[in-house]
Order: structure tokens, then sequence, then C-alpha cells
């Protein structure tokens, strides 16, 4: 087996050096591609992107390369590199290729399918979210083969990189379904994460899940005029308001019966590990908090464990009347409330539907009738013990890279890490080397290069790490 990844930083390094310039430029040529999934004028260029990458695959020596995705499913790209070893552990690397869209235009600070290099940053859509940490492992498997001199991994590799993962991955469940025993696997590495900050390097060790949907309050079957009926019928969007305003209490705890009753609460060593972290809370306002005047949120918990390991409720808009310039004197006929939430280990999108029907039912006045619609099935919560063997294999390969101490953090956004994981059966751990500064969904996304490098020479670490006999024992089935 392969000594300590410690002992051989200096290797994988070099080789990720040696291979830098050709990593991003071939990163340039993938942006370029407009591979936005949720617009389907651009379906054409998702499936172009996912033979970018299959090519890329294929000319960097992957002996098993397939395009995934007919019917309406956009296509997915799946690779196989088998370990010369019959037993050594088998290994998942799950991202995504398709990107979000652009708007608004007018903000970008240059095309965003041009990619611009400024610095030792690379600007482009996709350049982090997820096109660059794609290209990342890709970079890592060949620093890996030529710091060990190998012919193959010292891991059996498979790489799953969806194209339908910005419109919720619609189809994820059938293509793993319909692929289960090629995607069967001991772990898998999840792709689609950030570091804490440039200077302050983490391991994810979960994400939350979210739901979403709308309430609607109707009244009449048509506006009427605020002085021949005003005050003599329900108001929709008063009694709305109402309900909104009954969402939360005092200390801004989510007031739905057993809402609180599934979550599981952090341990006192993460919390720890997070109030160890940097944080300025006044820049985290300026840059990742729209530009708030203060924090907010659920008392009694910082603001890191609220984006982390609470749960939320909050509503994304409000619609109803009239909203023109100018005045209109009338009773709406329906007021409506988008609304969202965002979960936590153990909480399940199905009974949070059920809390917040029942929620709608107890603050309906009489002469309002309510509807609650969902938008799909909801992604599940995911959380992995910072303990598990996996996630110190992985914690171990980032300080290898990374030259320091790493600790454990939390995703607040949401991605199929648990659908995943579910349905492949096995652990899940994160690796990412992008900032949660990055832009990503929004105008001039960028990514800094020289933690990409550092994500790669820590994948090469791990291949190493995990193949070692008391890991591989550990994962083996």
């Amino acid at each position: 087996m392969a000594g300590d990844s410690r002992h051989s930083a200096p290797s994988e390094r070099a080789a990720v050096a040696a291979l830098a310039d050709s990593f991003v430029a071939g990163l340039c040529e993938w942006i370029r591609i407009p591979g936005i999934g949720v617009d389907p004028a651009h379906h054409a260029d998702v499936r172009r992107s996912a033979e970018w990458l299959a090519d890329r695959l294929t000319a960097d020596g992957w002996p098993e390369v397939a395009v995934w995705g007919d019917g309406p499913a956009l296509p997915a790209v799946f690779a196989c590199w088998p370990a010369e070893d019959p037993q050594a552990p088998v290994v998942l690397v799950y991202g995504h290729h398709d990107v979000q869209p652009v708007d608004p235009v007018d903000r970008w600070e240059h095309p965003p399918f041009e990619p611009v290099i400024s610095g030792d940053e690379l600007l482009g859509r996709g350049a982090s979210d997820d096109k660059g940490q794609v290209a990342m492992h890709l970079l890592g498997v060949q620093a890996h083969l030529a710091a060990t001199g190998q012919k193959s991994p010292g891991v059996t590799l498979k790489l799953f990189v969806e194209g339908e993962e910005e419109s919720g991955s619609p189809h994820l469940r059938k293509l793993l379904e319909d692929h289960r025993e090629s995607l069967a696997c001991d772990l898998v590495v999840f792709t689609d994460t950030a570091l804490h900050e440039r200077d302050a390097p983490t391991v994810n060790t979960g994400q939350r899940g979210v739901l979403g949907g709308e309430i609607t309050f109707f009244g009449g079957t048509d506006d009427v005029h605020s002085g021949r009926a005003g005050g003599a019928i329900p108001n929709p969007a008063t009694a709305l308001a109402k309900l909104i305003a009954a969402l939360h209490d005092d200390d801004n705890k989510i007031q739905l019966d057993g809402f609180y009753d599934d979550v599981r609460e952090p341990s006192t060593e993460e919390r720890a590990d997070y109030a160890s972290l940097p944080f300025d809370e006044q820049k985290w306002l300026r840059h990742n908090g729209g530009g708030a005047q203060a924090a907010h949120g659920e008392t009694g918990y910082s603001t890191l464990e609220r984006i982390w390991v609470r749960p939320t409720a909050e509503i994304n808009g409000i619609s109803g009347g009239y909203t023109g310039p100018g005045l209109k004197t009338i009773i709406p006929a329906s007021a409506t409330a988008k609304i969202s939430f965002r979960l936590v280990p153990d909480q399940h999108p199905d009974r949070v539907r059920e809390q917040l029907s029942a929620f709608v039912e107890k603050h309906t006045p009489n002469g309002i009738r309510a509807e609650v619609s969902f938008r799909g099935e909801g992604v599940p919560p995911y959380a992995i013990s910072p303990d598990d063997p996996a996630n110190a294999a992985v914690r171990e390969a980032m300080e290898s890279a990374f030259d320091q101490p790493v600790r454990f953090a939390r995703a607040g956004g949401s991605g199929p890490a648990a659908v995943l994981q579910q349905f492949l059966g096995v652990p899940l751990v994160y690796l990412g080397a992008t900032l949660p500064d990055d832009r990503v969904h929004a105008p001039n996304e960028r990514v800094v290069v020289p933690l990409l490098l550092k994500g790669a020479e820590a994948a090469a670490h791990l291949w190493r790490t995990l193949a070692r006999a008391e890991i591989a024992k550990r994962l083996s089935r």
C-alpha cells in the first residue's frame, strides 16, 4: 500500500503545478459553452458541455466514458477508472456541468461566457459553480497518477457529472435507478461545495434541505371598490399579511406546530469549531448579506449557526391587488406569498408540507379561501459526523494540500447530497475549494485559481489516503 500522503506532498504539488497552465486553458474552453440548463434555448449547449467533458476525460485516459440522458433528462457524464487492486475502495465523485442564467446581463463587467483572467482570479459563468471544481478533480487524478507513478488510481474512481442540478435535479432519481449498477460505490465525494474563507480552509459536513411553495388567499371573484365594500368584506392581502406576521415569534422561532421536533442539534464540539472560525460580520453583511444593515435571526445562535445548522422560513415574495404607479383604491380578489424553508437534519420536506398546510388552515379567517402549493418534492438535508473515518481522510488530504489545520463547517445552501447518499447507501463527504463570495448565481462569477490548484492537490492526496489498508478496510463493502 502507498505510504502516508503527508510525506509525499511535494510530489503531488509539483504534479499540479506542472499541469496548471493546461488546466486553466481547458477550463476557459469549457466555460465558453453556455450550458444554461434552466433555459430550453440553451439545451443544445448543455449537450455540447457534456460532450466536451466526455472528450476531455477520454483524452485524459479514462477507460470508460459515457454521456447519459435520453428523453427529457439533460445529459449527464459518467466515467470510470478501475484501480489495479480489485479490492480497492470504489469512490464516486459527484458534480454538475450545467450553469445558472446570466441575468441581469448589464451587471456583468465582461461577457459571462468569455472567461477573463484577472490576477489570480478566473471570471466567467461556471468558473466556480461547478465546472471549476469538476475540472479540479480531473486535474487531481492526473496529479495522483504522476505522483505515484501508477497507471491507474489507488482507488477505483467513478465520476458522475449531472446536467440538471441548477434546475433542481428533476431526473436525478431516474438516472440513479437506471444506472444503479454503474454508480455502485463505497463512498461519494461531493464537489459542489466551498471553503469558509481563503485563509481558513474547511471541510463541510453537511448542507441544508429546501422546500418551496406558495400560499394564496382568495376573497371574492373580482377586485372591488374599497369605498363601496371596504370594511364590509375580508381583504385577502390583509389576512395574508397577518399570517406572515404570525410565522415567527419575537425570538424568530418558526411557529409551525411540531416544526422543531425533528431538528438535530449540533454537537458541542461542532459549535466550538464554528465559533473558532474567523468571521467578520460586517464584511459578511456587505458581501454575502446583500448589504443588510444588521444581522438577524433565531435567538441564541450565532450568524454562522443560523446559516448552517438552523432551519428557516423565508417569504420570498408577496403579490396581490394593484402594484402599478399611482393609487387604485381596491380590495384585491386574491393575494399570494411565495415561501421557502431551509431544513436541517433530521427534518423531512413531507412533514414540513403537512405542518405548513396546518398552519395556513389555522390562520385562514372566515370568508377567505386558502390554497397551498409546493414546487417539487423538496430536497432533504444531509449531514455526516466529523468523526467519520472518510471525513478524517478528507481532512488529512486537505491539510496536506493547504499546509495548515483544517476545521469543519456546514453549507447553508442545498443540493442533492441526501438523495445520492440515501440511494447509494454509502457515506458522502465533501471536497471543494471555492469561496462563499465567488458570486455564484450572480453577475461576475469568479473562482480563485490557486485555491482550485490546492483542491486538485487535496484530491490527489485523498486517493492515496483512501487506498491505505486501514481506511480501505473500513470502506470496503
